[in-house]
């Protein structure tokens, strides 16, 4: 277990830091009387949501001590999660696990089953629909995470350039939203050189960039289809070729930058990009740093001309685990349930702006105030009905990272067709797969 976490270590390129050592040697204190610690991420409203509970708790539970610290700095979660892993100084609970690595650590057997604990499962069943336990599942059939908070990517559209309802204006498919990068594209200076586009998506070719465009666009396009199933490569097929056939004529049209804009101002408060495929978090961001007159509003992800049905997308899932370092699991989920109750995703809606995983969120009464006082929310509770995580899937890093690489290639460099790049991601797939 301890060789394939080293690989993945090495993977990602981690570098253990002493900060990480001197926190795990503070909390790994082998007396029985030592407190419960519980890692959240190191953002400012999560901290102040961890701390509003966690004190909540010593109040009503001294006899269950807990400490709580934001997780050790590093260059991402993800890699300082993993660090902790294969230096066996893992927190009992840690909050904001992404959900595609659950199965690796899974399959390492560092998780507790969260399913053995009693009442866990009816608990989950009356908050989440079956469709989110399908989706949390691990292939052994036991649940190993507690679905905590989404942030759906939709398309943000400025709507003083992009006018909403117009045949060139949002909501979008792929025909309309290619006729609104005609309409905004344009030289605004006259140096020969285009300075406004319709929209900006990273270029660079690493893995977690395509969960902001591909992938959301793959999973609208297809209606939630998985990228991997049945451990063999589920993606070659008409819908990944046609996103990354309608993202290549985005850039080879110049709609979209190939440049980094996102190494300058930013691009959509400078009026330079019109849209953006982003999350809620861009809500507070744009109210405070907008200037008067800029006008938005956010929409579902583009699909295919002729699409039916609903509109998918991804939901950047965000859940909580408990490690099998943990020597009490049924008060570490005692404390979790604590977090995840009506009034524990009421708190974390209105200290953190990031959405609870719970089914029919946009039509319980229970958050409907919220909402009313917070309209440019909306849109993203209703768009919780129709969210997807990522594939249970062990290596799903790496299967990101191959797409990511045809990406590279066909989208952004127009080295190869649509057909031809999905065709030989989904090759690369299955060889890592073993098929």
């Amino acid at each position: 277990m301890l060789k394939k976490l080293g690989v993945s270590l090495c993977y990602l390129g981690v570098s253990l830091c002493n900060n990480l050592f001197f926190s795990a040697c503070q909390r790994n204190d082998t007396t029985d009387a030592r407190p419960m610690t519980f890692w959240c991420s190191n953002n400012g409203p999560e901290i102040a949501f961890t701390k509003e509970f966690a004190d909540r708790w010593q109040r009503t539970r001294p006899d269950k001590p807990l400490r709580y610290q934001p997780i050790p700095e590093g260059q991402s979660s993800e890699e300082i999660i993993l660090a902790s892993v294969v230096g066996k100084t893992t927190p009992d609970i840690y909050a904001n696990m992404w959900q595609g690595s659950v199965e690796m650590y899974a399959k390492a057997g560092v998780l507790v089953p969260l399913d053995t604990i009693p009442g866990f499962r009816a608990f989950i069943t009356a908050r989440c629909d079956s469709a989110v336990l399908r989706e949390i599942t691990s292939s052994d059939g036991h649940i190993y995470q507690v679905p905590w908070k989404v942030n759906p990517i939709m398309t943000l559209c400025n709507t003083n350039i992009v006018r909403p309802g117009t045949g060139e204006g949002p909501p979008y498919t792929y025909g309309r939203y290619l006729r609104a990068g005609e309409a905004v594209k344009q030289d605004r200076d006259s140096d020969g050189y285009v300075d406004r586009w319709l929209g900006y998506t990273e270029v660079k070719a690493i893995w977690y960039q395509r969960l902001f465009n591909f992938y959301p666009l793959y999973l609208a396009a297809s209606n939630g289809a998985p990228l991997v199933q049945n451990n063999r490569a589920a993606f070659n097929n008409q819908h990944a070729i046609g996103v990354f056939r309608f993202l290549q004529e985005l850039y080879r049209k110049n709609y979209f930058a190939r440049e980094r804009l996102s190494a300058t101002r930013d691009p959509f408060l400078d009026g330079r990009i019109a849209t953006q495929f982003t999350g809620p978090w861009q809500v507070s961001y744009l109210e405070k740093y907008k200037e008067s007159g800029l006008a938005y509003n956010f929409y579902p992800m583009p699909v295919p001309d002729g699409h039916t049905g609903p509109t998918y997308t991804y939901g950047d899932p965000k859940n909580i685990v408990v490690f099998n370092t943990c020597r009490d699991p049924t008060t570490a989920w005692a404390f979790i349930k604590t977090l995840i109750d009506q009034p524990g995703d009421l708190r974390l809606l209105e200290l953190t702006g990031q959405f609870p995983r719970r089914k029919q969120l946009d039509t319980d009464p229970f958050f409907t105030p919220f909402l009313q006082r917070n309209p440019r929310l909306k849109p993203f509770a209703e768009q919780t009905r129709y969210i997807k995580g990522v594939d249970n899937c062990e290596v799903i890093v790496e299967v990101f990272d191959i797409i990511s690489q045809e990406y590279e290639a066909c989208v952004i460099f127009n080295k190869k067709t649509p057909e031809a790049a999905i065709a030989d991601a989904a090759k690369a797939v299955d060889v890592l797969l073993g098929g």
